[in-house]
């Protein structure tokens, strides 16, 4: 992951080895279980097609996401991460779950473990033009949530399936 941008702050590109996780990774090593924090958004088109962003790091199509920088709010980070993987200004958001992932589920394509903790936002309002590639994407695009591109990242069914149940009997998902 050295090299790699990832932006902080007022959208200042800084490297993976100068991000607040590069800096903790590099003083825990690699073997070290670290618990990160972060957001993962849901943004829809009128006709209830689903943005997904294929990673450019593993390839996968997934929800905008990421992990909080030192001093952000989760609210900053959700609105950071779509900033960064789509081009879009979050207006509007409505948190629907957090979840946790627990370190058994491996490390990461980087040999790295962490337990995340993640708070899974609708983006209610949204501005500006989707950006099909940026520096962590490789392509966007909106799907019908039937029809979901392949492959498909770990837990976007399962997101989809709890905002689903959110908007129809109000059941935040807490787990």
């Amino acid at each position: 992951m050295s090299g790699a941008p990832v932006w902080q702050g007022g959208g200042m590109a800084v490297s993976w080895d100068e991000s607040y996780f590069g800096q903790l990774r590099a003083l825990a090593g690699d073997g070290r279980t670290l618990i990160s924090v972060g957001a993962r958004c849901v943004l829809r088109a009128g006709d209830g097609r689903v943005l997904l962003v294929r990673r450019s790091d593993n390839g996968t199509w997934a929800l905008p996401a990421g992990m909080m920088e030192l001093g952000e709010s989760l609210r900053d980070c959700a609105v950071r991460e779509v900033r960064e993987e789509t081009g879009l200004l979050v207006l509007e958001l409505t948190p629907f779950a957090i979840y946790t992932r627990a370190p058994a589920a491996g490390p990461d394509m980087y040999g790295h473990t962490y337990q995340h903790v993640t708070l899974t936002a609708r983006i209610d309002a949204y501005a500006g033009e989707l950006l099909r590639a940026t520096e962590e994407t490789t392509d966007a695009g909106w799907f019908p949530p039937g029809a979901l591109p392949e492959p498909l990242r770990e837990g976007v069914r399962r997101t989809l399936t709890d905002l689903a149940a959110f908007e129809t009997a109000g059941t935040f998902t807490l787990e």
